[in-house]
């Protein structure tokens, strides 16, 4: 996997589900057992929502472009995981957040 790093910064594209158009955003990113991680507090931001609606998006990492397709993590201890992973040592660690997870096109 070209995503070396446990911890990173990338652009994730969606597409916008009411102008269906490219819609980036930067986030902090965690991989974690060959899968890649984005996560937030509740599932009301227009990333999560496009996510949601239409699973094709593309990670955009050092200069790279790696299409993949998304999924809502069900699964409560992964999503704990993910936040311990994504802000170690730091208090909102432990706070409930909810994830994608993202099956790059290499491992379909």
């Amino acid at each position: 996997m070209a995503i070396k790093e446990e911890l990173f910064r990338a652009i994730l594209v969606t597409k916008g589900r009411v102008t269906e158009q490219p819609h980036s955003v930067t986030l902090r990113g965690v991989k974690y057992n060959d899968k890649i991680y984005f996560s937030r507090h509740r599932p009301d931001s227009d990333w999560f929502k496009n996510a949601m609606a239409d699973s094709v998006v593309v990670i955009k990492y050092q200069d790279s472009s790696y299409p993949g397709i998304a999924k809502v993590v069900t699964d409560k201890d992964l999503n704990k995981k993910i936040s311990l992973l994504k802000y170690p040592d730091e208090k909102r660690a432990h706070e409930k957040r909810i994830s994608i997870e993202i099956r790059l096109h290499e491992q379909l």
